[in-house]
């Protein structure tokens, strides 16, 4: 029965409009700070440092953004739920590695982001890691299978299976 759910074509347009607001919300917030994601990524206490920097936090907003749009309309979903899966085991590890060193971090996801206060920091991460698991999931199903009902793309080219 769950299976049935899971791989039907509604529940794949509801997992894509899911993902297209987390990726929408997320990067047009993001694109209206001044440095977009840089100072979110610099708190992750990574190495990353100057021009890099720079780039990938006013690239990821845009690719944010980009998923978003591509998830809503229905095209490329097989693409946009790769680059979603990666990007969320992306956050997981790098939320996971900020907790494991002792880091009280906002984690940026949705704007923000730098240092703060260390108090309530492991249920914070907890909730932050679970969320972005239950994204994952819902990324994985797009990928395992794209075929969602009100796509852009006909249903023959998003049939294939992995």
């Amino acid at each position: 029965m769950i299976k049935k759910i899971w791989n039907h074509d509604y529940f794949g347009l509801l997992a894509r409009l899911v993902l297209a607001g987390v990726w929408g919300f997320a990067g047009f917030i993001k694109l209206g700070e001044e440095g977009g994601a840089r100072d979110a990524i610099a708190a992750y206490r990574l190495g990353i440092t100057g021009d890099l920097l720079t780039i990938l936090g006013r690239l990821l907003p845009i690719v944010e953004v980009l998923l978003a749009v591509l998830l809503l309309v229905g095209m490329f979903v097989r693409w946009s739920a790769l680059a979603s899966t990666l990007l969320l085991g992306i956050f997981i590890v790098g939320i996971a590695q900020v907790w494991a060193r002792g880091y009280a971090i906002d984690c940026g996801c949705f704007g923000g982001g730098g240092d703060v206060d260390p108090e309530g920091r492991h249920v914070r991460y907890t909730v932050e890691i679970l969320r972005d698991v239950a994204f994952m999931a819902l990324s994985v199903r797009l990928l395992r299978n794209p075929r969602t009902a009100f796509s852009l793309l006909p249903e023959s080219v998003t049939k294939e299976k992995v």
